[in-house]
């Protein structure tokens, strides 16, 4: 029989879910969610001649802001990275809610689902960095976009590895007392 481990006896996973509630509340549905609502390429410095509902200009303006000065991928929207937004809001998102969920609750069941997830964040990640690197949209200002994407290729293995060395991430076996249960 198993018994759950509480959320405060698991530190990592609450680093875990920090990230989890990042990527959520900032940038899937703030960010990204931008991106669809704006799908066509932004002309560098040119400020949107309209704005969506959602988000509110101010995060436009602040995302249009990190395009023109670190990510100019960002502004192209080739059809790749339109693809990664489109996972991120449709895969991700989804996804970020159950495990935050399943991660407060000691649900094992999220294992597996944060194997795959990880796996694929870190393939998008990796094609992401590469263009940011070596393609047509390089950013002039590497290192910053490097640091600023780091947690976003590091997590997944953290993830991976958290989830890969046992069976039960979030119970142990239940301890019986000499004359108890």
């Amino acid at each position: 029989m198993r018994q759950p481990i509480p959320l405060k006896q698991r530190p990592l996973d609450v680093v875990i879910l920090v990230f989890f509630f990042i990527n959520i509340l900032c940038i899937t549905y703030i960010v990204d969610f931008e991106q669809i609502a704006n799908p066509e390429p932004v002309v560098p410095g040119n400020s949107p001649s309209s704005y969506p509902l959602w988000p509110p200009s101010a995060l436009v303006n602040l995302v249009h802001w990190w395009g023109n000065n670190f990510d100019p991928v960002l502004l192209a929207r080739p059809a790749w990275w339109k693809a990664t937004i489109w996972i991120d809001a449709l895969l991700f998102g989804p996804f970020y809610l159950i495990a935050i969920y399943a991660f407060i609750k000691g649900k094992e069941w999220i294992r597996l689902p944060s194997i795959i997830y990880s796996s694929v964040l870190w393939t998008n990640v990796t094609i992401i960095l590469s263009e940011e690197i070596w393609g047509s949209h390089a950013s002039p200002q590497l290192g910053i976009v490097l640091l600023a994407n780091a947690p976003w290729f590091i997590f997944p293995v953290f993830i991976i590895a958290r989830m890969w060395k046992t069976d039960h991430p979030f119970t142990s076996e239940k301890t019986t007392t000499p004359g108890g249960d």
